[in-house]
């Protein structure tokens, strides 16, 4: 047995397992004062308290209060389950990796292949067509500049939606200023919704690509995204999802969507930050130039020719992030041990409770869908006499997490007639009881604004 330990009572334990243990201990110790206990967690044991005693991070307090962590759309925690598998990772197997090479490097090579092959699964996809990339941004730039930039002729036009965030904004207005093809908007209706009939009127002969949140990170809603795909591709149009919101909560099937182009970032699925992927057909891979030029990505580099890769492996220049590639492949794993109805039921559980705690709060304004359907438990509001700032500021000094600001979708606030919001967003380990602190945390200020007038 590879790396074997011996216990005093005679039982073998592999360091992999020893790893693991020294891990567990690790995580565990100096919490106790700090997490909330279980019984504390019993109204709500049949929710989030399941899942959240897998996620070391939430066992804290933060000023003096048991920390309400509701920023997940920025990004998620990590369990333990990840965070074993990176530590596993580096303690025993790390390596620049390498097919042929010495026993670590076939090591790290097997583990950045088998994550490949994880996240291709995950997507029901080919492992030649999922590319790694730093995350959405980086896999959206990719498309932009390898696919878009030497396609793209003068009045040529790229259609996106009026809701979408800045990382599927600038990359389309940066390459069609450098083209001379046009940007057009598909509008929004008063909560968010993609409107369809504006999507129809604006695809036309000149359209070249259709790029679309799957969900929005300010409304929370879930686009019809195989309508959209569709409806884009019967008008000859290449069609990118961006899945960063939806991968956290939506079952994605390439196939059946119809799309051509992928992305998403690990963060927001449990994943490490600077990790995430780029799918695209295989077809369209291969006639893509490469990104970027480097060591990985060609064979027998000589000073006048070379050999480079094919699909996606064509996209992977340089040194690769091996321990993202594993922790993010350690997340979908870990979702995939979680039986998907249950996290679907906790989340439309999450998404009632929360819609009827924060329309209830006098002066209130949610953004967004008012209704549970079709949407993921994602909640942007303003407070009449209280900025997103201050929200934040005094939700913050009761140890619950929010995020504030243009929300990086200042065309979308504008739509909504604010230009800055707060946003609170769940996961899997979120718990009711944490939405009751934030609607009580909110209710004090619209009673400090109530007695104030």
């Amino acid at each position: 047995m590879r790396g074997a330990a011996r216990f005093s009572g005679g039982g073998e334990i592999t360091r992999r397992e020893l790893g693991q243990v020294a891990l567990a201990a690790w995580l565990s110790a100096g919490n106790g004062a700090e997490a909330v206990s279980a019984s504390t967690q019993a109204p709500d044991l049949a929710e989030g308290a399941r899942w959240r005693g897998d996620f070391p991070a939430l066992q804290q307090t933060v000023n003096g209060y048991p920390l309400a962590y509701l920023d997940s759309a920025a990004t998620t925690q990590r369990p333990g389950a990840v965070l074993a598998a990176l530590l596993d990772y580096y303690r025993h197997d790390n390596a620049n990796p390498g097919a042929a090479l010495h026993t670590l490097a076939r090591r790290a090579y097997e583990h950045y292949e088998d994550a490949r092959r994880t996240l291709a699964a995950f997507i029901h996809a080919l492992p030649d067509e999922v590319v790694w990339v730093r995350g959405t941004t980086e896999g959206i730039n990719l498309v932009a500049s390898a696919w878009a930039r030497p396609r793209l002729r003068p009045g040529d036009e790229l259609l996106l939606t009026v809701a979408e965030h800045a990382s599927n904004l600038l990359p389309w207005q940066l390459v069609a200023e450098q083209t001379g093809a046009n940007v057009r908007y598909v509008e929004v209706d008063d909560e968010g919704r993609v409107q369809l009939d504006d999507l129809d009127r604006k695809l036309s002969e000149r359209t070249r690509l259709v790029s679309f949140s799957h969900v929005s990170n300010v409304a929370g809603y879930i686009n019809p995204a195989a309508q959209i795909c569709a409806r884009a591709r019967s008008a000859g149009a290449r069609v990118l999802i961006d899945a960063a919101q939806s991968a956290p909560h939506v079952p994605l099937d390439v196939q059946a969507l119809g799309c051509d182009f992928m992305v998403f970032s690990g963060h927001k699925m449990l994943g490490p930050m600077g990790v995430g992927i780029l799918w695209g057909r295989r077809e369209l891979l291969e006639e893509m130039a490469p990104y970027q030029a480097g060591s990985n990505m060609a064979h027998a580099v000589d000073l006048a020719s070379q050999e480079f890769e094919h699909a996606a492996r064509k996209f992977g220049a340089g040194t690769p992030n091996v321990s993202g590639a594993i922790g993010l492949a350690a997340a979908v794993k870990y979702l995939g041990t979680q039986s998907r109805s249950a996290i679907e039921h906790h989340e439309a559980l999450l998404t009632r409770h929360a819609l009827e705690q924060l329309t209830a709060i006098s002066g209130l304004r949610l953004l967004g869908p008012g209704s549970a359907a079709q949407r993921v438990p994602v909640f942007s509001f303003v407070l009449a006499g209280h900025s997103p700032a201050e929200i934040l500021r005094h939700l913050d000094s009761r140890g619950i997490a929010v995020r504030a600001g243009d929300l990086s979708a200042l065309p979308l606030l504008r739509r909504f007639g604010v230009s800055s919001a707060a946003r609170a967003s769940c996961y899997l380990y979120t718990q009711t009881s944490e939405l009751d602190r934030l609607a009580a945390g909110l209710n004090e200020l619209a009673v400090t604004r109530a007695e104030g007038s």
